[in-house]
């Protein structure tokens, strides 16, 4: 009989459904585990489970039952000390507990960063209340960026460009972060030209890295990606140098998120998830081999070929407009007539504002022609 490996997702979103296909591929057994039912990763994985994703108690009762290969964070938000107990336990967590639980929150990763290893990132301060938060914005000037210290997809950023806004930002993020605690960090505003995410693979072979991707955020979630990013020698160089850094420093096999700020002469770091990102869903076109296909080869332990893209592309999510128990998603036929377009349907159970439903991919000769086709796209779709 064919004894396949067991690969357990703590974390079943979009992105998740993608490495479970990969997996599938190479004959993985996979577990789906999230907080909410239908979840897009349980749809595909063999077999799924509905926990509180910060109740250590539930993540280690179905982990010992399970007992898999490979624990593969795929979120945030989780009951990162347990998986530091499961890990010296014997189980393998990917890349490795410490790193889940140092990106799990931003000032972990960021002083880290900064202190540590000495990398170029904005100025910042941390606050745990109004009055400290007040403080803290005052210290490092306006206009500056408050983020809750754990969030998902950017939820609860804001800028605060004077003390008018104060109130307004604290109540975001606030709101936004995935832990109702009242820690935020305040960042210094860099006057970027432009923001990358850099891919990072960690693998049996060495580093490796994908083509630099550039994106666009409002309120701090991801509104549009694309590959490759135009960037100087001097800058693709310097990025590899902070990318390496980092996820040498935090070590493990994987792919990484690095998110990269590009001014007129400096490359900042910016934050790292390690695991597949939102803006590399550009990749299942323009690369043979996708952000999740890389992710699921390095943690099997298999070697990573040199990392080659196809053509330009670009990616466009489709965002819910209002909350709806029941949707469909229309346009596709008319999103699906555009040149080298796909469209992912993520097939959510609901809606809620602002929530990614699905996305627009499109591949073409040049960037400007495949951002041009994924808005097109984009603007076929809509949640109703």
């Amino acid at each position: 009989m064919y004894q396949s490996k067991k690969v357990l997702l703590l974390g079943s979103g979009e992105l998740g459904k993608e490495v479970v296909i990969e997996a599938q591929r190479l004959g993985v057994e996979t577990v789906a585990v999230d907080s909410y039912e239908h979840a897009p990763a349980m749809q595909v994985a063999h077999k799924s489970y509905v926990v509180d994703m910060l109740n250590r108690e539930q993540i280690r009762e179905v982990i010992e039952k399970e007992k898999p290969d490979l624990i593969v964070p795929e979120v945030e938000a989780i009951a990162t000390d347990e998986l530091l107990k499961l890990e010296a336990e014997g189980f393998r967590v990917i890349p490795n507990a410490r790193a889940a639980k140092l990106t799990m929150d931003r000032e972990g990763i960021r002083r880290l960063a900064a202190e540590t290893l000495g990398l170029s990132t904005a100025g910042y301060e941390f606050a745990d209340t109004y009055e400290e938060f007040t403080q803290a914005a005052g210290q490092i000037g306006f206009p500056c960026v408050v983020k809750p210290l754990m969030s998902s997809s950017g939820k609860g950023q804001s800028v605060c460009r004077s003390e008018d806004d104060l109130e307004g930002c604290w109540e975001m993020a606030m709101e936004g972060g995935r832990v109702k605690n009242g820690r935020v960090i305040v960042e210094e505003f860099i006057p970027f030209e432009s923001e990358i995410t850099l891919l990072t693979v960690r693998a049996v072979n060495g580093t490796a890295f994908c083509a630099p991707i550039g994106h666009v955020q409002k309120d701090g979630d991801y509104i549009e990606s694309w590959q490759p990013h135009q960037m100087t020698e001097q800058q693709i160089e310097e990025a590899k140098h902070i990318a390496k850094t980092i996820t040498d420093e935090l070590g493990g096999y994987g792919l990484f998120g690095v998110e990269l700020f590009l001014a007129k002469n400096k490359v900042y770091f910016s934050e790292v998830s390690p695991r597949p990102h939102d803006t590399g869903l550009v990749t299942l076109v323009t690369q043979p081999l996708s952000e999740f296909a890389l992710h699921i080869r390095a943690i099997l332990g298999f070697p990573i070929p040199e990392i080659t893209q196809l053509s330009a592309g670009a990616s466009r999510p489709l965002k819910a407009p209002e909350e709806l128990a029941d949707y469909t998603v229309s346009g596709l036929e008319q999103a699906l007539a555009v040149p080298n377009t796909q469209v992912r349907v993520f097939g959510k159970p609901v809606t809620i504002i602002g929530r990614r439903m699905a996305v627009a991919l499109s591949a073409a000769d040049t960037v400007e022609k495949a951002r041009e086709n994924a808005k097109q796209a984009l603007d076929h779709l809509t949640v109703e």
